[in-house]
C-alpha cells in the first residue's frame, strides 16, 4: 500500500480523505455502512454557541447536476455537543474536527474556546462562508477585513489547528485566503457552496423557503478546482479542497491542483460508502502509477 499520510499544519492525517460538514452528521450515523477509522478525518456538522432551529421547510432541492440546501446550521449548540455527542465519538479511531459558526465574533470565540478543551478534537474548521444564515456566516467571509477580524479573535483564543472555510461567493478568493493566513490560520478549506436558487414554475414560487440556497455537487467542481489552484499559488498554508468530489479521480484532481487533503460532501447522500471508496481509489492510482506517497501529487499539475 502506498503512503497516504498528509499533514495539515501539525495535524497528521492517515490519508487525505475527510467528510464535509453538514453531509455526514456526527459520523456515527454512517458507522453501519463504512469503517470510520479508515477515514483521514470527519468534520462534524456546523456547531454554534446556542441551539439553532435552522430555516423553515422546504430547505432542500435537487437540481439536474447538484443540490441546493438552506438548512441554516440547525444544531443543538456546543454545550449539547460536548455533553452528548463527544462522549460517543471520542474513541473512534480517526480525527474529529468541529465546524464552528456564529452570528458574531464573540460567538465564534466562545464556541472555539469550549471546543479547545476537548482532548480528542485536534482542530476546528471555522465557517465564515455559510450562505444560509441571516446573521454572521458568509458575511464574515466576503471581505478581507471581516474575515481577518474573526480569524484574529479566534486565533487568540484557540491554540489548536485552525482551518478557515472560505466562500466562493467573492470576486477574488485568494485575497480572502491571504487575509486569514496573515491572521494565523493553519489552513484554508474551499469551497463552501455557491449561492443559487430554484423555481417551481407551476406554483410560480421559489422552491426553498429562503428563496436562495447553497449549491453543491458535481456541477460546482470546475469552479472549486479553479479556486483551489489559484489559492495554492497565493498562500503558503495547506489547502483542504472540496466541491463536487464524487469519486477518487475527482479527489486526485484536487490534490494535483494543490490541495493537501479533500472533503467529500454531497456524494455522501448518494453513496454512504463513497469516502471509503475514495481512499481505496487514491491508493490504487498511486500503486498503478508507481507513486510512493500521495504527497507527491500535491500541486503536481503540469502546465
Amino acid at each position: 500500500m502506498a503512503d497516504l499520510n498528509v499533514n495539515i499544519g501539525v495535524l497528521s492525517l492517515k490519508n487525505p480523505v475527510m467528510t464535509a460538514s453538514g453531509t455526514f452528521g456526527y459520523g456515527e450515523e454512517f458507522a453501519d455502512f463504512i469503517d470510520l477509522s479508515r477515514l483521514g478525518g470527519i468534520i462534524v456538522k456546523g456547531t454554534t454557541l446556542h441551539h439553532r432551529e435552522g430555516n423553515p421547510y422546504p430547505r432542500m432541492a435537487e437540481t439536474p447536476s447538484g443540490m441546493l440546501n438552506a438548512v441554516g446550521l440547525q444544531n443543538k449548540g456546543v454545550d449539547y455537543f460536548i455533553e452528548h455527542i463527544y462522549p460517543r465519538i471520542k474513541e473512534i479511531d480517526t480525527y474529529f474536527l468541529v465546524n464552528v459558526s456564529g452570528a458574531s465574533v464573540e460567538d465564534y470565540v466562545a464556541t472555539a474556546e469550549k471546543i479547545a478543551a476537548l482532548d480528542r478534537i485536534p482542530a476546528i474548521e471555522l465557517n465564515i462562508s455559510c450562505p444560509n444564515v441571516k446573521e454572521g456566516g458568509m458575511a464574515f467571509g466576503t471581505s478581507c477585513q471581516s474575515a481577518a477580524s474573526v480569524v484574529r479573535a479566534v486565533r487568540a483564543a484557540y491554540p489548536k489547528t485552525l482551518i478557515v472555510k472560505l466562500s466562493p461567493n467573492v470576486t477574488d478568493i485568494t485575497e480572502i485566503a491571504r487575509a486569514v493566513e496573515a491572521e494565523g490560520a493553519d489552513a484554508v478549506s474551499l469551497i463552501n457552496t455557491l449561492l443559487g436558487m430554484a423555481i417551481d414554475a407551476q406554483r410560480r414560487r421559489p422552491v426553498l423557503s429562503t428563496v436562495t440556497g447553497g449549491l453543491s455537487g458535481a456541477c460546482v467542481k470546475p469552479i472549486a478546482l479553479r479556486m483551489v489552484w489559484q489559492t495554492y499559488h497565493a498562500v503558503k498554508i495547506p489547502i483542504v479542497g472540496l466541491g463536487g468530489i464524487m469519486n477518487a479521480t475527482d479527489a486526485i484532481e484536487f490534490l494535483l491542483a494543490g490541495a493537501s487533503a479533500i472533503e467529500v460532501g454531497t456524494a455522501n447522500f448518494i453513496d454512504p460508502q463513497i469516502s471509503e471508496k475514495i481512499v481505496d481509489g487514491i491508493n490504487e492510482y498511486l500503486e498503478k502509477n508507481h507513486i510512493a506517497s500521495v504527497k507527491e501529487l500535491i500541486g503536481g499539475l503540469m502546465l
